[in-house]
């Protein structure tokens, strides 16, 4: 079988294979990676200028290098100092440092636009920091920050397609090894840009939605 249709007949099975691990890959990354980020959100927002200056650079550093060269940092790297990472640990580990370089500051705007007068109340109610942060900054700012929040995650699941350069075996991972046998290399990556696409646009058209929502109900 020669032809386009027929090519993503007989392969797409293996290509839906590649595509969960690579729903994996972003369930990983974004479970690790947005915790994180809202504690690097509420530490970007704290007195201490130490912890505020620390965070700063580190978010800059982790939103300054690029996803492929903090892949091959963490993949490449570690085993020169004696850590040896499987291909989808180092994975998960480089695209959650990148993913909290940005979703760090996204958050943080969501905190911020939280008005001060909540905060001024919750702490004449007697609320201590961290029952303010449970009860009134994560409630608030929840709505604020969802629609980036998911924008950033749809660019993570198209971001986790370089993860077959370290033979992560993911969606792109099995379409290059398809392809290598049969040599349909356009069919094949065609088929898979249809698979992200098929994800991320109407991901976008959520988000888009969820935009106009908020920006209704702000009136």
């Amino acid at each position: 079988m020669s032809d386009p249709i027929s090519i993503a007949i007989e392969y797409f099975p293996q290509l839906l294979k590649g595509l969960w691990v690579s729903v994996l890959l972003l369930a990983s990354l974004v479970g690790v990676g947005t915790p994180l980020a809202f504690l690097a959100a509420i530490g970007l927002r704290s007195r201490f200028k130490i912890l505020r200056w620390t965070l700063i650079a580190i978010i800059e550093f982790a939103r300054g290098i690029p996803s492929l060269i903090m892949l091959y940092l963490i993949y490449f790297g570690m085993p020169s100092v004696g850590l040896t990472l499987t291909s989808f640990v180092a994975a998960t580990i480089a695209l959650s440092i990148n993913y909290i370089g940005y979703v760090s500051d996204t958050m943080r705007s969501g905190i911020d636009s939280i008005p001060r007068g909540q905060l001024e109340a919750a702490s004449a109610l007697g609320l201590n920091r961290w029952h303010t942060v449970r009860f009134v900054t994560i409630p608030q700012s929840f709505r604020i920050i969802t629609p980036p929040l998911l924008s950033w995650i749809i660019v993570y699941f198209q971001t986790t397609a370089i993860a077959f350069t370290i033979a992560v075996p993911e969606l792109m991972s099995a379409a290059y090894s398809i392809a290598s046998k049969n040599f349909q290399y356009l069919t094949l990556f065609i088929l898979v840009g249809m698979i992200y696409a098929a994800f991320s646009i109407p991901g976008s058209q959520l988000v888009a939605a969820l935009e106009r929502r908020s920006s209704k109900s702000s009136v």
